[in-house]
């Protein structure tokens, strides 16, 4: 799909910014290009849609050389996202949106309805097409962007650190969003970081460069398992996870099974009841068919027991979950930004199967600390 063959660029001093770059990148594939400053990695990404010059050899798309192409059909024709967003201020969502079919003379009538049908993708309500940038968060904001790059369709879509600039929460659900998205729309992408752990968490392959060359292109766990050499080893960190244990690298591997829930048809009663049964504060709510639907707990139902009588009248929907399928080191990450003691595991139909604590994550840290089995001298019988 997207081939660098032989790819350099010079400064007007002579000093490569990228030197002799050969990669290929399939459809549907999520690279992420990450490097210290300087290294070339933003280089690359701009030279695909020309907004910088090749020096030597050639970049194709589908086999076609981008050096044969006009360079403004060149760019309507792939997504780009970046992290200052870039939406027209005087324009309402819908016409941000739909910027790029305007510029290809779109009807109206195909604009509105190609709006309506990102909207949906993440999940937001037409009413935000009327809005304008300044109305939305920093979130909704970047969520825009994506969409936009996505209006018209392109096979191809670069993203130079699109969610450098969001808080860490608001961060991470952005990332959950977009890679789920690439995932539904086999879209193929270009992604530029400078986070180790979102290059790990979002990525196919995962490019590493220095000084204008690649250093190691493997999948995520290739490289924290097999580092190419001590810059790639020093630059990962030697704290990652997975290096102290390999064999668990996913939530399913380390669940519980057996999360304390409630359907959301259930009186408060018996939610205390079971709270007292079970011997926790809290309990995650579920439908008839065990998909998750929040959770509720003591100080809740306090607040509201004279003014409700059912589950889904006092509980909160807001709940963070992870899929069983997620990666370790990203949940415990998670976990402990927000504090959170415990979170659902749930299935691609948000069905609840199973749990992950913290207590569970610290037998995990322990072992890779210290290793399985091992016994740590008591420092006051050491004394004696």
């Amino acid at each position: 799909m997207l081939e660098f063959k032989h790819v350099t660029k010079n400064y007007k001093d002579g000093q490569p910014a990228v030197n002799d770059l050969n990669l290929k990148i399939g459809k549907g594939e999520f690279v992420c290009f990450i490097g210290p400053s300087g290294c070339g990695k933003t280089t690359t990404m701009k030279m695909v849609n020309l907004l910088i010059d090749i020096t030597e050899g050639s970049i194709l798309i589908d086999d076609r050389d981008i050096t044969d192409q006009d360079p403004v059909e060149l760019r309507r024709s792939i997504g780009y996202v970046i992290q200052q967003i870039g939406l027209m201020p005087h324009m309402t969502i819908k016409e941000n949106i739909v910027l790029v079919g305007t510029l290809l003379k779109w009807t109206e009538e195909w604009k509105d309805r190609r709006a309506k049908e990102l909207l949906q993708l993440v999940n937001m309500p037409e009413t935000y097409l009327d809005k304008y940038p300044h109305e939305l968060s920093g979130g909704q904001q970047q969520r825009i962007g994506v969409l936009r790059a996505l209006a018209a369709n392109p096979p191809l879509i670069l993203m130079d650190e699109p969610f450098g600039a969001l808080d860490p929460i608001t961060r991470d659900s952005l990332q959950e969003e977009f890679k789920k998205l690439q995932k539904d729309l086999n879209k193929t992408i270009v992604f530029v970081t400078h986070d180790m752990d979102e290059a790990l968490k979002l990525a196919d392959k995962v490019v590493i460069m220095r000084e204008g060359e690649v250093v190691q292109a493997d999948s995520p766990d290739e490289i924290l398992r097999n580092p190419a050499d001590d810059f790639v080893e020093e630059f990962i960190g030697k704290d990652r996870l997975i290096q102290g244990r390999p064999d668990v690298t996913t939530v399913e591997q380390i669940m519980g099974g057996s999360p304390v829930t409630i359907e959301t048809s259930e009186t408060l009663k018996a939610a205390i009841s079971k709270m007292r049964e079970k011997r926790v504060d809290s309990l995650l709510t579920v439908d008839s068919n065990n998909v998750l639907k929040g959770y509720i707990d003591v100080e809740m139902i306090n607040l509201s027991y004279k003014k409700a009588s059912y589950v889904h009248e006092v509980m909160d929907s807001e709940v963070f979950s992870v899929l069983k399928d997620s990666k370790l080191r990203d949940t415990m990450h998670k976990m402990l930004r927000r504090g959170a003691k415990y979170v659902p595991v749930v299935d691609n139909s948000a069905r609840i199967v199973g749990i992950v604590t913290r207590a569970t994550l610290a037998d995990m840290v322990y072992d890779t600390i210290w290793g399985e089995g091992l016994e740590i001298d008591d420092p006051v019988a050491t004394k004696e």
